[in-house]
């Protein structure tokens, strides 16, 4: 009788011993592979990096990083394409050829989706093209550098996409862990700002009406053309200094890009600047924006933009806005003040101007081109 109670008791307890190894090992197996959902949840970050907006100048700021959690993501699709990298856009701009690969690809993305970015929420999708990068120490770091950097070349080498405020834009880094194995998907979208518009600008028929206006006011500034470079220069920074008002409330709406400028006529440094370069472009004619500081006729140091423009081969550099000076009591500035900064070399330049190569604190250290050390001579 105790042998078949010892018997039935050790059965009890390999029965259990058994059951036990079992229970381990599929814990184990779901631990490994991340198949229990709960896990899956934990293991699931995502980061946003996001540009912050600086009020006292309408320049792009340094990127910070923020984490959100899984039920912030659940709602964002992922996207259909996987790696993306835009090889098929073709660009040849003067700082775009600057950056480095990973921003280059940023930026072709922008220019190849110029006219989806017009609804305001368009989502840029790139999938897993920057994994090399995230898998690297300090990675999402790293790419919020490459992202900065790409978005401030495209804006002041495409003036005429005034309609966006990258500002609002969002850099999505979504990093999902199950087990040993890292994926990654990047995007851009609006994050919870409902879009990266312009504010002055709530859909694209809007975007597209004030394009058109633009491309008025270019068309009649443009039909007095000439062919002769020096002729052509001259024109568009006299009707710049002859049409626009500079601002000096620092708070309408549209005065630091080219529809202020252009359409409504007034604007602060960056308005003018921008515009001088948007009809150059469209002129054929090499341009870039130059920004850094400027020390007034008050002896005043100042957040300053003005252009650089290339005449046979040689880069000369316009101020259209300090040739526009706000002349008190009212009237025009003398000839002499209309053309003091127009198609100057270093040796003029040097004096009040200075190019710091950076279009924001802290950003990517950009080369100007080099200007002729005299002035231009007819």
């Amino acid at each position: 009788m105790k042998s078949r109670i010892t018997t039935i008791i050790m059965t009890i307890i390999i029965f259990l011993i058994i059951v036990g190894f079992i229970l381990f090992g599929i814990i184990l197996f779901n631990d490994f592979f991340n198949e229990d959902v709960a896990s899956g949840v934990q293991n699931f970050v995502s980061t946003v990096t996001s540009l912050g907006k600086n009020e006292e100048e309408e320049n792009i700021t340094t990127p910070g990083i923020i984490e959100t959690n899984i039920d912030d993501l659940e709602e964002t699709p992922v996207g259909e394409n996987s790696g993306e990298k835009y090889e098929n856009v073709v660009v040849n701009d003067y700082f775009y050829n600057q950056l480095e690969e990973t921003s280059k690809i940023f930026y072709r993305a922008f220019e190849s989706n110029k006219e989806n970015m017009k609804t305001g929420n368009y989502r840029i999708d790139f999938g897993d093209a920057f994994s090399d990068i995230l898998n690297s120490s300090g990675g999402e770091e790293k790419l919020g550098d490459y992202y900065q950097s790409a978005v401030e070349t495209y804006i002041y080498d495409h003036p005429e996409v005034f309609y966006i405020n990258v500002n609002k834009m969002y850099l999505n880094i979504e990093t999902t862990t199950r087990g040993s194995e890292v994926t990654y998907n990047v995007f851009i979208n609006a994050g919870n700002q409902g879009n990266y518009l312009d504010s002055a600008y709530s859909s694209k028929e809007q975007i597209d009406t004030a394009i058109s206006e633009i491309e008025s006011v270019k068309n009649q500034i443009l039909s007095q053309k000439t062919g002769d470079i020096y002729q052509d220069i001259k024109m568009v920074h006299d009707y710049l200094v002859d049409n626009v008002e500079y601002d000096t409330t620092i708070s309408k709406p549209n005065i630091y890009n080219i529809y202020g400028t252009l359409v409504s006529g007034s604007s602060v440094c960056e308005g003018y600047a921008k515009s001088f370069k948007y009809l150059m472009d469209e002129l054929g004619i090499p341009c870039v924006i130059v920004i850094g500081k400027g020390t007034n006729s008050s002896g005043q140091s100042e957040n300053h933009a003005w252009n650089y423009v290339q005449i046979n081969g040689i880069w000369y550099a316009v101020d259209s806005t300090w040739d526009d000076p706000v002349v008190i009591g009212g009237g025009r500035a003398t000839l002499t003040a209309r053309y003091q900064y127009f198609l100057k070399g270093a040796k003029t330049m040097d004096k009040d101007h200075f190019p710091n190569g950076q279009f924001t604190e802290g950003g990517k250290i950009y080369e100007f081109p080099e200007l002729s050390n005299y002035d231009y001579a007819i």
